[in-house]
Protein backbone atom coordinates (compact mmCIF):
# COMPACT_ATOMS: atom_id res chain seq x y z
CA UNK A 1 0.00 0.00 0.00
CA UNK A 2 1.52 3.21 -1.02
CA UNK A 3 1.22 5.97 1.27
CA UNK A 4 1.92 9.97 0.99
CA UNK A 5 5.16 11.07 2.25
CA UNK A 6 5.19 13.11 5.69
CA UNK A 7 1.89 10.70 6.38
CA UNK A 8 1.48 10.69 10.06
CA UNK A 9 1.16 7.13 11.75
CA UNK A 10 -1.69 6.90 14.15
CA UNK A 11 -0.62 3.34 15.41
CA UNK A 12 -2.14 3.53 18.84
CA UNK A 13 -5.72 4.64 18.22
CA UNK A 14 -9.06 2.63 17.10
CA UNK A 15 -10.75 4.66 13.56
CA UNK A 16 -13.74 4.88 15.63
CA UNK A 17 -12.26 7.48 17.89
CA UNK A 18 -10.12 8.92 14.78
CA UNK A 19 -13.08 9.04 12.42
CA UNK A 20 -15.48 10.04 15.31
CA UNK A 21 -17.93 7.39 14.98
CA UNK A 22 -20.54 6.42 17.70
CA UNK A 23 -20.26 3.26 17.13
CA UNK A 24 -18.88 0.07 14.33
CA UNK A 25 -20.37 0.95 10.99
CA UNK A 26 -19.64 -2.16 9.48
CA UNK A 27 -19.65 -4.69 12.76
CA UNK A 28 -20.77 -8.04 11.63
CA UNK A 29 -23.71 -8.22 14.34
CA UNK A 30 -26.91 -7.99 12.98
CA UNK A 31 -28.39 -4.59 14.25
CA UNK A 32 -31.60 -3.39 12.20
CA UNK A 33 -30.68 -0.21 12.34
CA UNK A 34 -27.99 -1.13 9.76
CA UNK A 35 -30.26 -2.77 7.44
CA UNK A 36 -29.86 -0.94 3.89
CA UNK A 37 -33.07 -1.25 1.70
CA UNK A 38 -31.59 -2.47 -1.10
CA UNK A 39 -34.27 -4.03 -4.29
CA UNK A 40 -34.04 -6.95 -2.95
CA UNK A 41 -34.13 -6.48 0.71
CA UNK A 42 -37.28 -3.96 0.68
CA UNK A 43 -38.88 -6.51 -1.28
CA UNK A 44 -38.27 -9.91 1.28
CA UNK A 45 -38.93 -7.23 4.55
CA UNK A 46 -42.58 -6.27 2.93
CA UNK A 47 -43.23 -9.98 1.65
CA UNK A 48 -42.66 -11.25 5.29
CA UNK A 49 -44.37 -8.39 6.79
CA UNK A 50 -47.72 -8.95 4.72
CA UNK A 51 -47.29 -12.92 5.22
CA UNK A 52 -47.16 -12.44 8.54
CA UNK A 53 -50.29 -9.86 9.13
CA UNK A 54 -52.62 -12.14 6.40
CA UNK A 55 -51.43 -14.86 8.98
CA UNK A 56 -50.11 -17.36 6.26
CA UNK A 57 -48.97 -20.11 7.81
CA UNK A 58 -45.32 -21.04 6.63
CA UNK A 59 -43.29 -18.91 4.63
CA UNK A 60 -39.47 -18.68 3.95
CA UNK A 61 -36.28 -16.67 3.41
CA UNK A 62 -33.25 -17.81 1.02
CA UNK A 63 -30.22 -16.17 0.11
CA UNK A 64 -26.81 -17.05 0.49
CA UNK A 65 -24.36 -17.03 3.14
CA UNK A 66 -24.08 -13.15 4.04
CA UNK A 67 -26.93 -11.49 2.10
CA UNK A 68 -28.22 -10.18 5.73
CA UNK A 69 -30.66 -12.46 6.49
CA UNK A 70 -30.33 -12.43 10.24
CA UNK A 71 -30.68 -8.94 10.35
CA UNK A 72 -33.75 -9.06 8.08
CA UNK A 73 -35.45 -11.48 10.63
CA UNK A 74 -34.51 -9.00 13.46
CA UNK A 75 -35.98 -6.13 11.43
CA UNK A 76 -38.99 -7.96 10.89
CA UNK A 77 -38.95 -8.43 14.86
CA UNK A 78 -38.96 -5.04 15.34
CA UNK A 79 -42.16 -4.26 12.87
CA UNK A 80 -44.28 -6.39 15.03
CA UNK A 81 -46.93 -4.96 17.42
CA UNK A 82 -47.26 -6.06 21.29
CA UNK A 83 -50.21 -8.11 20.14
CA UNK A 84 -47.88 -10.48 18.09
CA UNK A 85 -45.40 -12.98 20.49
CA UNK A 86 -42.48 -13.65 18.69
CA UNK A 87 -39.95 -16.70 19.19
CA UNK A 88 -36.60 -16.31 17.05
CA UNK A 89 -35.17 -19.76 17.69
CA UNK A 90 -31.35 -19.97 16.20
CA UNK A 91 -30.31 -23.51 17.09
CA UNK A 92 -31.75 -25.22 14.30
CA UNK A 93 -30.63 -28.65 15.74
CA UNK A 94 -32.87 -28.79 18.48
CA UNK A 95 -35.43 -31.62 18.91
CA UNK A 96 -38.95 -31.35 18.35
CA UNK A 97 -39.67 -31.22 22.56
CA UNK A 98 -36.74 -28.99 22.70
CA UNK A 99 -38.11 -26.58 20.17
CA UNK A 100 -41.79 -26.70 22.18
CA UNK A 101 -40.05 -25.66 25.45
CA UNK A 102 -37.94 -22.85 23.53
CA UNK A 103 -40.91 -21.07 22.13
CA UNK A 104 -43.12 -21.31 24.98
CA UNK A 105 -39.95 -20.04 27.10
CA UNK A 106 -40.11 -17.13 24.56
CA UNK A 107 -43.63 -16.22 24.34
CA UNK A 108 -43.58 -15.85 27.97
CA UNK A 109 -45.71 -18.95 28.94
CA UNK A 110 -42.85 -20.20 30.88
CA UNK A 111 -40.18 -19.84 33.11
CA UNK A 112 -36.68 -20.31 32.57
CA UNK A 113 -36.35 -22.37 35.98
CA UNK A 114 -39.44 -24.51 34.78
CA UNK A 115 -37.99 -25.37 31.47
CA UNK A 116 -34.73 -26.90 33.14
CA UNK A 117 -36.21 -28.55 36.86
CA UNK A 118 -40.05 -27.93 36.40
CA UNK A 119 -42.86 -29.41 34.90
CA UNK A 120 -41.90 -28.33 32.09
CA UNK A 121 -38.68 -29.91 31.68
CA UNK A 122 -40.38 -33.44 31.86
CA UNK A 123 -43.63 -32.89 29.86
CA UNK A 124 -44.31 -34.62 26.98
CA UNK A 125 -44.54 -34.06 23.33
CA UNK A 126 -48.70 -33.77 24.07
CA UNK A 127 -48.47 -31.60 26.67
CA UNK A 128 -46.35 -28.63 25.35
CA UNK A 129 -48.22 -28.36 22.20
CA UNK A 130 -51.62 -28.22 24.37
CA UNK A 131 -50.10 -25.58 26.82
CA UNK A 132 -49.18 -23.75 23.17
CA UNK A 133 -52.46 -23.97 21.55
CA UNK A 134 -54.15 -23.05 24.57
CA UNK A 135 -52.01 -19.88 25.25
CA UNK A 136 -52.42 -19.21 21.45
CA UNK A 137 -56.19 -19.51 21.70
CA UNK A 138 -56.12 -17.23 24.61
CA UNK A 139 -54.55 -14.44 22.09
CA UNK A 140 -58.09 -14.45 19.96
CA UNK A 141 -60.06 -12.05 22.27
CA UNK A 142 -57.47 -9.22 21.70
CA UNK A 143 -56.47 -10.21 17.71
CA UNK A 144 -53.13 -11.28 19.25
CA UNK A 145 -50.87 -14.15 17.59
CA UNK A 146 -47.67 -15.97 17.26
CA UNK A 147 -44.63 -15.71 15.20
CA UNK A 148 -41.79 -18.49 15.31
CA UNK A 149 -38.88 -17.60 12.95
CA UNK A 150 -36.14 -20.62 12.74
CA UNK A 151 -32.66 -19.24 11.38
CA UNK A 152 -30.36 -21.92 9.17
CA UNK A 153 -33.43 -23.99 8.82
CA UNK A 154 -31.48 -26.34 6.51
CA UNK A 155 -30.19 -27.99 8.73
CA UNK A 156 -33.68 -28.96 10.33
CA UNK A 157 -34.53 -32.62 10.90
CA UNK A 158 -37.41 -34.41 9.07
CA UNK A 159 -38.64 -34.75 12.55
CA UNK A 160 -38.68 -31.51 13.53
CA UNK A 161 -40.20 -30.47 10.00
CA UNK A 162 -42.80 -32.80 10.42
CA UNK A 163 -43.51 -31.22 13.68
CA UNK A 164 -43.53 -27.96 12.35
CA UNK A 165 -46.26 -29.03 9.53
CA UNK A 166 -48.58 -30.05 12.76
CA UNK A 167 -47.85 -26.69 14.69
CA UNK A 168 -48.93 -24.84 10.92
CA UNK A 169 -52.30 -26.70 11.56
CA UNK A 170 -52.92 -24.61 14.92
CA UNK A 171 -55.98 -22.11 14.43
CA UNK A 172 -59.54 -21.43 14.33
CA UNK A 173 -62.28 -21.46 11.55
CA UNK A 174 -60.98 -18.11 10.04
CA UNK A 175 -56.93 -17.82 10.82
CA UNK A 176 -53.89 -19.43 11.63
CA UNK A 177 -52.66 -19.05 15.11
CA UNK A 178 -48.94 -19.59 14.79
CA UNK A 179 -47.07 -17.98 11.90
CA UNK A 180 -43.56 -20.09 10.91
CA UNK A 181 -40.88 -18.43 9.35
CA UNK A 182 -37.73 -20.46 7.86
CA UNK A 183 -35.15 -18.66 7.36
CA UNK A 184 -31.75 -20.69 5.34
CA UNK A 185 -29.43 -21.01 2.78
CA UNK A 186 -30.33 -21.58 -0.59
CA UNK A 187 -29.87 -25.73 -0.24
CA UNK A 188 -32.91 -24.83 2.21
CA UNK A 189 -35.45 -24.80 -1.07
CA UNK A 190 -33.86 -28.36 -1.94
CA UNK A 191 -34.58 -30.22 1.23
CA UNK A 192 -38.29 -28.55 1.31
CA UNK A 193 -38.35 -29.93 -2.31
CA UNK A 194 -37.33 -33.92 -1.01
CA UNK A 195 -40.01 -36.12 -2.01
CA UNK A 196 -40.92 -37.00 1.83
CA UNK A 197 -40.94 -33.29 2.96
CA UNK A 198 -43.99 -32.63 0.26
CA UNK A 199 -46.86 -32.25 2.81
CA UNK A 200 -44.84 -29.49 3.99
CA UNK A 201 -43.23 -27.92 1.08
CA UNK A 202 -47.54 -27.79 0.43
CA UNK A 203 -47.91 -25.80 3.66
CA UNK A 204 -45.34 -22.88 2.16
CA UNK A 205 -47.52 -19.95 0.85
CA UNK A 206 -44.40 -17.68 0.31
CA UNK A 207 -41.14 -17.96 -0.72
CA UNK A 208 -38.63 -14.87 -0.69
CA UNK A 209 -35.07 -14.83 -1.86
CA UNK A 210 -32.19 -12.29 -0.97
CA UNK A 211 -29.80 -11.65 -3.13
CA UNK A 212 -26.44 -9.69 -3.67
CA UNK A 213 -25.80 -6.46 -3.34
CA UNK A 214 -25.32 -4.57 -7.12
CA UNK A 215 -22.67 -2.01 -7.69
CA UNK A 216 -24.98 0.99 -7.12
CA UNK A 217 -26.28 -0.83 -4.30
CA UNK A 218 -22.44 -0.76 -2.60
CA UNK A 219 -22.39 2.31 -2.46
CA UNK A 220 -25.82 3.12 -1.12
CA UNK A 221 -24.61 0.08 1.31
CA UNK A 222 -21.55 1.79 2.59
CA UNK A 223 -23.02 5.75 2.90
CA UNK A 224 -26.12 4.21 4.54
CA UNK A 225 -23.81 2.41 7.38
CA UNK A 226 -21.14 5.34 7.60
CA UNK A 227 -24.40 7.88 8.32
CA UNK A 228 -25.79 5.55 10.78
CA UNK A 229 -22.67 5.65 12.83
CA UNK A 230 -22.61 9.77 12.65
CA UNK A 231 -18.95 9.68 10.21
CA UNK A 232 -20.14 9.69 6.84
CA UNK A 233 -18.49 13.49 7.05
CA UNK A 234 -15.19 12.34 8.36
CA UNK A 235 -14.15 9.48 5.66
CA UNK A 236 -15.23 8.80 2.36
CA UNK A 237 -14.79 5.86 -0.09
CA UNK A 238 -13.90 6.81 -3.66
CA UNK A 239 -15.78 5.74 -6.82
CA UNK A 240 -12.49 3.24 -6.97
CA UNK A 241 -12.32 1.66 -3.98
CA UNK A 242 -16.31 1.01 -4.39
CA UNK A 243 -15.44 -0.62 -7.73
CA UNK A 244 -12.78 -2.78 -6.03
CA UNK A 245 -15.55 -3.49 -2.39
CA UNK A 246 -17.93 -4.64 -5.16
CA UNK A 247 -15.63 -7.00 -7.06
CA UNK A 248 -14.05 -8.40 -4.17
CA UNK A 249 -16.84 -9.04 -2.50
CA UNK A 250 -19.65 -10.06 -5.42
CA UNK A 251 -21.95 -7.82 -3.23
CA UNK A 252 -22.34 -10.30 -0.33
CA UNK A 253 -22.81 -7.92 2.63
CA UNK A 254 -20.92 -10.05 4.97
CA UNK A 255 -17.52 -9.57 3.33
CA UNK A 256 -18.12 -5.74 2.18
CA UNK A 257 -18.67 -5.47 6.20
CA UNK A 258 -15.03 -7.12 6.50
CA UNK A 259 -13.49 -5.27 3.91
CA UNK A 260 -14.26 -1.78 5.02
CA UNK A 261 -13.80 -2.29 8.72
CA UNK A 262 -10.35 -3.37 7.74
CA UNK A 263 -9.76 -0.37 5.47
CA UNK A 264 -10.92 2.13 7.46
CA UNK A 265 -8.21 0.41 9.89
CA UNK A 266 -5.48 1.28 7.51
CA UNK A 267 -7.23 4.60 6.28
CA UNK A 268 -7.58 5.68 10.22
CA UNK A 269 -3.70 4.63 10.77
CA UNK A 270 -2.45 6.56 8.22
CA UNK A 271 -4.52 9.81 8.96
CA UNK A 272 -6.44 9.63 5.59
CA UNK A 273 -9.86 11.10 5.55
CA UNK A 274 -10.45 9.18 1.79
CA UNK A 275 -10.23 5.39 1.55
CA UNK A 276 -9.01 4.58 -2.25
CA UNK A 277 -9.03 1.52 -3.75
CA UNK A 278 -5.06 0.80 -2.70
CA UNK A 279 -6.41 1.02 0.30
CA UNK A 280 -9.00 -1.65 -0.05
CA UNK A 281 -6.81 -3.59 -1.95
CA UNK A 282 -4.29 -4.12 0.72
CA UNK A 283 -7.63 -4.81 3.51
CA UNK A 284 -8.09 -7.73 1.40
CA UNK A 285 -5.07 -9.41 0.99
CA UNK A 286 -5.00 -8.38 4.86
CA UNK A 287 -7.61 -11.31 5.14
CA UNK A 288 -6.74 -13.09 2.67
CA UNK A 289 -9.70 -12.69 0.20
CA UNK A 290 -10.01 -12.55 -3.26
CA UNK A 291 -12.05 -11.26 -6.00
CA UNK A 292 -14.78 -13.84 -6.37
CA UNK A 293 -15.87 -14.72 -9.95
CA UNK A 294 -19.33 -13.25 -11.28
CA UNK A 295 -22.10 -15.61 -12.05
CA UNK A 296 -21.25 -15.23 -16.13
CA UNK A 297 -17.97 -16.63 -15.69
CA UNK A 298 -18.59 -19.14 -13.03
CA UNK A 299 -20.14 -21.65 -15.46
CA UNK A 300 -16.61 -21.56 -17.28
CA UNK A 301 -15.71 -22.71 -14.10
CA UNK A 302 -17.70 -26.15 -13.14
CA UNK A 303 -16.69 -29.65 -13.41
CA UNK A 304 -19.68 -29.96 -15.62
CA UNK A 305 -18.51 -27.59 -18.29
CA UNK A 306 -14.54 -28.50 -17.97
CA UNK A 307 -15.39 -32.30 -18.65
CA UNK A 308 -17.15 -31.28 -21.52
CA UNK A 309 -14.03 -29.29 -23.18
CA UNK A 310 -12.44 -32.34 -21.98
CA UNK A 311 -14.47 -34.07 -24.31
CA UNK A 312 -14.51 -32.01 -27.04
CA UNK A 313 -10.86 -31.94 -27.32
CA UNK A 314 -10.55 -35.69 -27.27
CA UNK A 315 -12.25 -35.56 -30.32
CA UNK A 316 -10.75 -33.01 -32.03
CA UNK A 317 -7.50 -34.30 -31.38
CA UNK A 318 -8.52 -38.12 -32.80
CA UNK A 319 -9.73 -36.10 -35.53
CA UNK A 320 -6.59 -34.63 -35.99
CA UNK A 321 -4.45 -37.73 -36.14
CA UNK A 322 -7.25 -39.32 -38.60
CA UNK A 323 -7.18 -36.78 -41.02
CA UNK A 324 -3.17 -37.17 -42.19
CA UNK A 325 -3.72 -41.30 -41.94
CA UNK A 326 -6.44 -41.25 -44.26
CA UNK A 327 -4.31 -39.11 -46.89
CA UNK A 328 -1.71 -41.62 -46.72
CA UNK A 329 -3.86 -44.13 -47.75
CA UNK A 330 -5.38 -42.35 -50.59
CA UNK A 331 -1.75 -41.09 -52.46
CA UNK A 332 -1.26 -42.90 -56.30
CA UNK A 333 1.62 -45.43 -55.67
CA UNK A 334 4.42 -45.85 -57.92
CA UNK A 335 3.49 -49.10 -60.73
CA UNK A 336 6.03 -51.84 -60.17
CA UNK A 337 6.65 -54.39 -62.47
CA UNK A 338 5.14 -58.09 -61.84
CA UNK A 339 8.20 -60.32 -61.14
CA UNK A 340 8.97 -63.52 -62.89
CA UNK A 341 7.42 -66.21 -62.88
CA UNK A 342 9.63 -68.96 -60.20
CA UNK A 343 10.33 -72.19 -62.41
CA UNK A 344 8.90 -74.37 -59.80
CA UNK A 345 5.38 -72.69 -59.37
CA UNK A 346 1.79 -74.19 -60.43
CA UNK A 347 0.30 -73.20 -63.80
CA UNK A 348 -1.85 -70.32 -63.45
CA UNK A 349 -5.56 -71.62 -62.96
CA UNK A 350 -7.73 -71.02 -66.27
CA UNK A 351 -10.19 -67.68 -65.85
CA UNK A 352 -13.80 -69.42 -64.57
CA UNK A 353 -16.16 -70.00 -67.02
CA UNK A 354 -19.15 -67.60 -68.30
CA UNK A 355 -22.69 -67.87 -67.05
Amino acid sequence: MSVAVGTTSHEGIQYEEFYGFVQSPFTLAPDPRFLYPSPSHDEALQLLLNAINRREGIVVLTGDIGTGKTTLCRTVLERMDMTVFTSLVLNPFLSAEELLREVLLDFGVVSRDAVRSGRIAAATRHELVTTLHEFLVSLTPIGGTGVLIIDEAQHLSPKVLEELRLLSNLETNDSKLLQIVLVGQLNLLTVLAAPEQRRVDQRISLRAVLSALTRRDVAGYVGHRLSISHGSSAVVFDSAALDLVHATSAGVPRVINLLCDRALMFGARFGLRVITADIVAEAARALGVRPRASRSKAWLQSPRWVAAAATVLIVLGAIALYEPIRDITTVDLPSVSRPPSHPFAPPPLPPPAAP
